[in-house]
């Protein structure tokens, strides 16, 4: 493991290596490293202060695209806490769910609305506040500060205590948490960060809400190899070739989804984003149409995938696309292969029978592969022992593999994603349990049934729509839902039948089903 065995280290160190350098951009605001160490700093110090005077272990980070996000993000791995990422767009119910399952001693907020009681003492840094505090004296004596071990979190941290939890979405209803240890993310950096040449001057983009695992990637790849972290506003990435432009990105990291906006805006024109050095794609499938349009648009950049659940600390296998066109690959779906497995991981294809194949569910083991969920009962069907056989009750073992639920084929020694073995389904990246949407309809008022489904829109990506057996008009049961989920996991219809179809054996007739919910309304 890295010498930096705790994520904080790996910013520390560069803050120490280039305190001069702009980490920061967002909002209008910069900050250097220095900068924003410091401020960093004296928000771990207000943290443990709100604590009650020891510090935090679980804080929950309720901030987006602010100084506030970032500076936060900082300070409560610098007090030794773990962060818990939560939107502030996401209805208050379930934020304040999450807080007591994650077992939160504090949440630290942007702004005092937080929407509602959150069952958690919340304690609030607005991004104007921490902005002035950047490089203010000390407000104790109002003289210069001293210089404490700037990269030692005030609580002891170990390889295997937890440096983030990420709650995904889960098919009982209940989002399911995800701790990563301090031991996952750092052999993760120690594998990616310096690959893509990245060091004071280079220019990334944060496109990925904190929420999603992939910001990890977004801030600390930047963040420990000296580059400038740049966010740019939410409503920039609907105009990805503007905002690189803008921006002046060296580096960019998202869905692959945000292509097919600045297709449709007719913008990714031949030679539009001159500044890239690196495209960088995951979360959701690449089609090899939209990787040409886009590497056409960024002739000097490289292009990689990143595959790789949540469990397994944000990617596991990589694939990078040859730099002359010509040699790109060809795949059975039009994808873009994943590519390999990172170092160190192991990765085998399990047929039906559970016997290895060159096709069938991808299961991973190795140093990114997380120690099991939160709530120890959501490990249940998603290990496997050494010799492939389902794992026993407890915590899963060193040797276990992780069931990605992935369906996965070889295609020329690269591995190429053929889609989800379950009911999981992934939306502009986003990673959704289809019975978590039928369960948050189930439980309102008049619904007996209710079914969660993907069709194609009009723009070609895939579309949540859902209908319901029951009685109420639809535009209430949307109100009531978007009171339980967050705006990502809204369909968007809902249709209200008297009775779902079902088949001559009673079964719901999904064929039937899929022909109603697609008809244009």
């Amino acid at each position: 493991m890295s010498t930096a065995h705790h994520l904080y280290g790996y910013f520390a160190r560069s803050a120490a290596a280039h305190p001069d350098e702009p980490a920061l951009e967002v909002g209008g605001t910069v900050l250097t490293y220095g900068a924003l160490r410091e401020s960093a700093e004296r928000l771990a110090e207000r943290l443990v202060t709100a604590a009650g005077g020891t510090p935090p272990r679980r804080v929950g980070l309720l901030a987006a695209r602010s100084v506030t996000a970032y500076a936060g993000y900082l300070a409560i791995l610098r007090a030794g806490a773990a962060v818990v990422p939560l939107n502030p767009e996401h209805p208050a119910a379930r934020t304040a769910g999450i807080a007591a399952a994650a077992g939160l001693d504090l949440i630290l907020a942007q702004s005092p609305d937080t929407g509602g009681d959150l069952g958690v003492p919340v304690h609030t840094a607005g991004p104007e506040e921490l902005r002035a505090a950047a490089s203010g004296p000390d407000p104790r004596t109002g003289g210069a500060r001293p210089a404490p071990d700037r990269a030692t979190p005030l609580r002891p941290v170990g390889a295997d205590d937890i440096a983030y939890i990420i709650f995904t979405s889960g098919s009982t209803g209940t989002p399911k948490g995800v701790p990563v240890r301090h031991r996952n993310i750092c052999a993760y950096l120690d594998r990616i960060a310096g690959r893509y040449g990245i060091g004071p001057g280079s220019r990334l983009s944060q496109t990925f809400e904190l929420t999603f695992d992939g910001s990890v990637h977004d801030l600390f790849v930047a963040w420990s190899q000296g580059g400038t972290l740049v966010v740019p506003e939410r409503g920039q990435l609907l105009s990805p070739v503007a905002t690189v432009n803008k921006l002046r990105l060296t580096h960019w990291f998202s869905v692959p989804s945000l292509i097919g906006f600045a297709s449709r805006l007719g913008t990714l024109a031949p030679g539009s984003m001159p500044t890239l050095r690196w495209s960088v794609f995951g979360g959701e499938p690449l089609t090899l149409r939209a990787a040409r349009d886009w590497q056409a648009a960024a002739p000097g950049s490289r292009l990689e995938v990143l595959y790789g659940p949540t469990e397994l600390t944000i990617s596991c296998t990589s694939y990078r696309f040859p730099e002359d066109v010509a040699d790109w690959p060809h795949t059975p779906n039009g994808t873009a292969p994943i590519g390999t497995g990172h170092p160190d991981l192991d990765l085998v294809l399990l047929d039906e029978d559970g016997r290895p194949s060159d096709t069938g569910e991808l299961c991973v083991r190795g140093p990114l592969r997380f120690a099991g969920y939160l709530d120890p009962a959501q490990d249940t069907g998603r290990f496997l022992t050494e010799d492939h056989r389902p794992a026993g009750d407890g915590p899963p073992g060193e040797k276990d593999w992780y069931r990605t639920g992935d369906r996965v084929t070889v295609r020329d020694g690269l591995l190429v994603h053929l889609g989800r073995t379950d009911h999981q389904v992934k939306i502009r990246g986003h990673r959704i349990e289809l019975g978590e949407i039928e369960a948050a309809l189930r439980a309102l008022p008049g619904v007996r049934d209710a079914v969660a489904v993907t069709v194609p829109a009009a723009d070609g990506e895939a579309e949540l729509r859902a209908a319901v057996g029951g009685t109420g008009p639809a535009e209430a049961l949307y109100a009531a839902l978007g009171e339980r989920l967050p705006p990502y996991m809204m369909p968007a219809r809902i249709t209200v039948l008297d009775q779902l179809p079902l088949n001559a054996n009673g079964k719901l007739d999904r064929r039937a089903l899929l022909a109603e919910l697609e008809r244009p309304r």
